[in-house]
């Protein structure tokens, strides 16, 4: 299989570069060490320090100040390649990860996989009669602030696995990454998910961002490209750039960094002082 190349770019102008490449690199062993067994994805990931030194053949994910309202994440070039926008704050990192696995799991952003339906009853998510064909967003069902993880001191999303569309949950088996996710086609509080219905001929979406689960029905797709389609109405790389630096996920990988710095400083005590 080809391998896919994948860069960060500060359009910003305020993240050092130092920390734009050590934000690359954590994502960049996401990609290989977890998300690759479990997609058959082969990618890697770097920082590049401006869009002039973009190596030909790699997709961008570009760090911008703001996202206008409306605006998705992940769009596509007039050659039909993918790129993505993030934007600065302090879950940067969360957001970019979750850019990157999706831009790597579905390129297109219009692979659509059929699965048993959902319903909405009271305050419950589950099976229904019938099929709907499910947009692969990897990241969104678990996207909020409890579920992402650390790699080293960069805090990275949450991803479901192919088994999130099996028609039904089997003991043993891993329906997300951190476990999170634990049956087929749950979502979690601040999560979401996208389908399209065969019987109204519609995209269609299910937001926990309420005290209960809501589907919305968001009419026939007006894009060539789903994702942005569905992301113009969710937004949700947006609202993940904007959690606090107090939310609980965050805060512990700043608790981790300042002890990871430590445990440097003494490693580098084990080596020769004069190389």
């Amino acid at each position: 299989m080809l391998t896919r190349r994948i860069a960060f770019v500060d359009k910003t102008g305020t993240i050092p570069f130092q920390q734009l490449s050590k934000v690359a690199a954590a994502i960049n062993v996401q990609v290989q060490r977890d998300a690759a067994p479990i997609w058959n994805i082969h990618a890697t990931v770097s920082a590049v320090e401006s869009l002039d030194a973009m190596p030909v053949g790699v997709n961008p994910i570009f760090v911008v100040k703001n996202l206008p309202p409306g605006e998705g994440g992940v769009h596509l070039t007039k050659h039909k390649q993918p790129y993505a926008l993030v934007e600065l704050g302090a879950g940067w990192t969360v957001a970019a990860s979750h850019e990157c696995l999706e831009m790597l799991v579905d390129p297109s952003g219009n692979h659509l996989h059929a699965s048993t339906a959902i319903e909405v009853v009271g305050d419950t998510i589950r099976d229904a009669p019938g099929k709907f064909e499910y947009l692969v967003e990897v990241c969104d069902p678990s996207e909020d602030d409890p579920h992402a993880y650390a790699i080293d001191d960069v805090t990275v999303s949450d991803f479901f696995t192919p088994h999130y569309f099996d028609p039904v949950a089997s003991p043993g088996v891993r329906y997300s990454f951190t476990g999170a996710i634990t049956r087929p086609r749950q979502v979690l509080k601040n999560g979401y998910l996208s389908w399209f219905n065969p019987a109204t001929g519609t995209m269609q979406q299910v937001k926990f961002f309420e005290a209960t689960p809501q589907i919305v029905d968001l009419g026939a797709a007006s894009a060539d490209n789903l994702r942005a389609f569905v992301d113009k109405e969710a937004q949700p790389t947006a609202r993940i750039s904007r959690w606090t630096s107090a939310s609980s996920r965050l805060a512990a990988t700043a608790n981790r960094a300042e002890s990871l710095a430590v445990a440097s400083k003494h490693m580098a005590h084990l080596y020769p002082s004069d190389l």
